[in-house]
């Protein structure tokens, strides 16, 4: 067999001494608006990441393989079209969570309008479809998960070789928001200041019976190191329908 140290040492190269052409971008690119070799689009938006909580636990338990694939799948499914139907960019599944991009001027507002409608799937439609499915479904309906959402400027890049590679972010924001989406802090949303202080009133805050209105946010009292950044982080357990 031919080795392939090689033609590794040639592309390592040739990846390090191409000049980029990144461009500004507006919208979310595709993988084929992005030149495998050295293009790149520069582009302030928000990430959000589902991730279901514990499947490591559901894969790990006495329930069938058959039937841990349908609650994964259903959670994925769900995440996927909430993302989508606010407007969210759908570029990456891992196992269990899903990414999406928002850009635009309401791009805060979106993703955490869809981070809300996400838990309520998990928290209303997902454990009844459970409980009607599986005669024993009362015992293991209940599932958790953590979306996370942080913003600002990212590269998106390609990665990988012809025929096999996918887009790649690169920046703060997709790395805080998948970051937050793995804290178990007792909450199923968490977000950065920056998503917090930019939201509309409407994902902020929710209106009581008696016209008044409630803070839905916990704020951290102390930044939490992620990577090398100090974040303040917003949490909630709150959700609404789309």
């Amino acid at each position: 067999m031919a080795s392939m140290y090689p033609s590794i040492e040639a592309t390592v190269g040739d990846i390090f001494k191409a000049e980029w052409n990144i461009a500004p971008g507006l919208v979310v690119p595709k993988t084929e608006d992005i030149a495998l070799k050295n293009g790149g689009r520069l582009l302030n938006a928000t990430y959000a990441y589902a991730d279901l909580g514990e499947s490591t636990k559901l894969i790990q338990s006495n329930l069938y393989k058959e039937t841990v694939a349908k609650i994964i799948r259903a959670y994925i499914n769900s995440a996927t079209r909430v993302f989508r139907h606010y407007d969210g960019e759908i570029r990456s599944f891992d196992g269990d969570r899903v990414m999406a991009i928002f850009v635009g001027e309401d791009r805060n507002t979106r993703a955490t309008r869809a981070a809300l409608a996400i838990n309520w799937a998990v928290e209303e439609i997902i454990p009844e479809a459970i409980k009607t499915w599986w005669s024993d479904g009362q015992d293991f309906c209940r599932i958790t998960h953590r979306v996370g959402i942080d913003t600002g400027e990212a590269l998106i890049v390609r990665g990988g070789v012809r025929d096999n590679n996918d887009l790649i972010s690169i920046g703060s924001a997709p790395n805080v928001a998948a970051k937050l989406s793995d804290l178990k802090d007792g909450y199923a949303i968490y977000v950065s200041e920056a998503v917090r202080d930019d939201m509309d009133d409407e994902v902020a805050s929710f209106p009581n019976a008696n016209g008044t209105v409630s803070n839905i946010w916990y704020r951290f009292p102390h930044p939490k190191l992620i990577g090398d950044n100090s974040v303040v982080v917003y949490g909630t357990n709150a959700y609404w329908g789309p």
